[in-house]
């Protein structure tokens, strides 16, 4: 066969050889960009190329991430922009205020030591449905949610209960919020005075005191709210409980953890103890 085209048998099997080089190298591209297209939309469209040179790192491909970047830009994956913060809190009120004691001091290196807590608003064709959160700082998890039709106080109290009960905090934790009526109100107070915790609040209209649980409304925002139309209260609550459970705190990686989970962050430090990961 190789004497009918005028190939000599060793150039047959370099050619060969060289073919079957391509070809590998070609389906490993394919397989790489199948990889990328899963973390990125994994992600909700929301990861960059860090993020998902982090996917692949984890996943056992070696590929740089201008590579990474390179890729993407190639099959249009961009991920979409942080929203800008936005003050949502009504601090007109007469209930005592506290001081700031986190002043700003966001780097924590260790769980149950600094919580940080806000509400923000979340559309539905029924009407707004709220969301009051509790984020450990150390890790960027958050520990304690809940989802009402309304801001009144009991929105708040049940996630800082849902927290307390997860996590079982020792004495000392700081809590800080704004300056909102709910985070002031006396049954909230109570609650972190009965748990030993110290009381820290934002100066009055300032978001950024408060911008790592600000950050994350605005992510969950970027990720879920602002991709989807929720025709029910009960169709947005599902979709936030699924999201806050199973890809925030379980999948979702963080620049300020090294690009892991929150999950994950609080894994490597306590190896040996699930009670950080309940």
């Amino acid at each position: 066969m190789c004497s009918l085209f005028n190939v000599s048998k060793s150039g047959y099997y370099k050619w060969l050889k060289k073919s079957r080089v391509l070809s590998e190298k070609e389906d490993y591209r394919i397989e790489i960009q199948q990889k990328i297209s899963k973390s990125f939309h994994e992600s909700f469209g929301t990861y960059g190329s860090p993020r998902v040179h982090s996917d692949l790192d984890e996943w056992g491909y070696s590929v740089s991430e201008k590579t990474v970047a390179r890729i993407m830009n190639k099959m249009g994956l961009k991920a979409n922009q942080k929203a800008k913060f936005v003050v949502t809190t009504d601090s007109n009120h007469n209930l005592n205020t506290y001081p700031n004691l986190l002043n700003r001091q966001f780097n924590v290196e260790e769980p149950n030591k600094v919580w940080v807590s806000d509400i923000t608003y979340i559309w539905t064709v029924e009407g707004w449905v709220y969301l009051s959160s509790i984020m450990d700082l150390c890790s960027r998890k958050i520990v304690g949610w809940n989802l009402g039709s309304d801001m009144k106080k009991e929105l708040t109290i049940q996630a800082l209960n849902m927290a307390i009960v997860l996590r079982q905090p020792g004495e000392g934790l700081i809590h800080h919020s704004d300056r909102g009526s709910q985070y002031c109100a006396q049954d909230y107070i109570d609650i972190m005075v009965k748990n030993n915790m110290e009381i820290s609040m934002s100066r009055k209209g300032d978001p950024y005191d408060n911008a790592c649980i600000e950050s994350f409304h605005s992510t969950i925002k970027k990720d879920l709210i602002y991709r989807r139309r929720f025709k029910t209260r009960e169709e947005a609550k599902k979709a936030v409980n699924y999201y806050i459970n199973n890809f925030y705190n379980e999948k979702r990686k963080h620049s300020t953890l090294g690009y892991t989970s929150p999950n994950k962050y609080e894994r490597n430090l306590q190896p040996t103890n699930d009670a950080f990961i309940s």
